[in-house]
């Protein structure tokens, strides 16, 4: 609840956060006085922190949305910084600059142009000349999760700085991953790239299209899930090591993976449920992932609140809520149609992660596909393993070329079934009418199994636990989708 009223105060801004805070407070007040059952300090020290972080999140949320204009315009020459890695689109790139510490964002067109743009990465310093222009509103309210202020026209652009260490060894490890995907056909290096590192640059916009078309979107760029595949891969190291160490180098390990990862919202937000998690772990303190998903939101939206205005922030954050508060409930029960629990725990983590993006899916791209539940229950797994050794032999193949072919064979079988499956989901997805009555089949037919299953003793039914609700296999204290 807190995290849902922070997240409304850092969209709404300080005056509707203040109200919110004095209903908090007022509520609580009432509540601690009549609930006697309670204790009375403790509900007090609770609202007292809750209506600080509603308001700190409402003035938050203006000062930044404040901050999305440029403090000057008009021409520039000098040295820029890139921020993100050039994204190719249907008929221009868009390049995220730095300059004189705002950000703009640059459209250049022209296949030339875009060949020598879109050799920069993502830290690099560029010697260019342009000039600097003010974004409409609709344009702002877009991209200001960004912390894009504005338009850089690009008149010209010369020498290139490979930028900071930092930035030198994450494109280090970006290129490797390129030299091994480049031993793959057709367009399964663009995916394996995508799985692996979220480097969705070259995926062809026809693939784009089928994977939202049968609700796989979600694969085709890194996300959440990564995170927990890339502390497994570890898991055989950390588990050898004393607490503070393994704490240590989780942490680290995590810092590194969003590093390489551009720093996504998703994987931002994975981030830091994970070092909450083996914080949490190392200290002895319960870990319930609904409670540090509360826990990372309110933290994310206090530091920066233009995340709210984040889709990929919210799908993520809505599927990591469906997969951790309902997919093991759902599970449990659909135990009763299958008490081996191998299909009841799958399909029940889909259901909840379905339900959890349903509404963001619905408001943004207006729909939520059907074959999403038979897509995802085929392509995960798959996909899954791609990502779970994807970064460790796809660096391998990359450092060491004559390996490669071996290497990334397995990855072709890979890459290519989770590519067909979005093929045959787009060609099976029905029209809207079919689509909407669908779900009313599958709402009722889960809603029934629900029902049946309540009315068994609890003892009668097994309760199944949820991938990355322990986070105990492998010494991984932080396993979440």
């Amino acid at each position: 609840m807190l995290a849902a009223l922070v997240s409304v105060a850092a969209w709404s801004g300080l005056a509707e956060a203040s109200l919110i805070a004095v209903v908090v407070g007022g509520v609580s007040m009432v509540g601690a006085w009549v609930l006697r059952v309670f204790d009375r300090r403790r509900v007090l020290v609770v609202a007292a922190v809750a209506v600080v972080l509603v308001v700190v999140a409402g003035w938050r949320g203006d000062v930044e949305r404040a901050g999305l204009v440029p403090e000057r315009s008009g021409a520039f020459e000098g040295w820029v910084q890139v921020i993100d890695d050039p994204q190719p689109l249907r008929s221009s790139t868009r390049v995220i600059v730095e300059v004189d510490g705002q950000r703009f964002e640059s459209f250049v067109r022209g296949r030339a142009a875009q060949i020598r743009v879109g050799e920069w990465r993502a830290g690099q310093w560029v010697s260019m000349s342009g000039t600097r222009r003010t974004l409409d509103v609709d344009r702002v309210s877009r991209v200001g999760w960004q912390h894009v202020v504005g338009e850089f026209d690009i008149e010209w652009a010369s020498d290139v700085y490979d930028g900071s260490a930092v930035a030198r060894a994450s494109n280090r490890v970006r290129a490797a991953i390129e030299r091994a995907a480049a031993d793959l056909p057709d367009d399964d290096g663009a995916l394996f790239r995508g799985l692996v590192i979220g480097d969705d640059r070259d995926q062809p916009w026809e693939m784009i299209d089928r994977f939202r078309a049968s609700g796989l979107s979600h694969l085709t760029a890194v996300s959440g899930q990564n995170v927990s595949f890339v502390l497994a891969a570890a898991g055989p190291l950390l588990t050898r090591l004393r607490a503070g160490p393994r704490w240590a180098l989780t942490l680290g390990l995590i810092a590194w993976f969003v590093a390489i990862t551009r720093f996504e919202p998703s994987i931002v937000r994975a981030g830091v449920m994970a070092g909450l998690s083996a914080t949490a772990f190392a200290i002895g303190r319960e870990r319930a992932p609904v409670r540090i998903l509360a826990l990372a939101v309110i933290g994310l939206l206090i530091l920066d609140p233009l995340l709210v205005w984040s889709v990929g922030f919210w799908l993520s954050v809505g599927a990591t809520f469906g997969v951790s508060a309902l997919g093991p409930p759902l599970a449990a029960r659909l135990a009763i149609v299958d008490p081996t629990g191998v299909l009841a725990l799958p399909i029940g983590v889909t259901l909840g992660a379905q339900i959890g993006v349903a509404l963001p899916s619905l408001l943004v791209f207006g729909r939520l596909p059907l074959v999403s539940i038979p897509a995802n229950l085929l392509a995960v797994p798959v996909a899954g393993a791609v990502m779970l050794l994807g970064l460790p032999l796809g660096l391998l193949a990359g450092w060491c070329p004559p390996l490669a072919p071996v290497l990334m064979a397995p990855f072709r079988f890979g890459t290519r079934w989770v590519d067909t499956v979005a093929r045959i989901g787009e060609r099976l997805e029905p029209d809207p009418p079919a689509q909407v009555i669908g779900w009313i089949v599958v709402a009722i037919i889960v809603s029934g199994v629900v029902v049946i299953a309540d009315r068994r003793s609890p003892g009668d039914r097994g309760d199944p636990v949820a991938p990355g609700q322990t986070g105990e296999s492998h010494g991984d204290p932080s396993a979440h989708r």
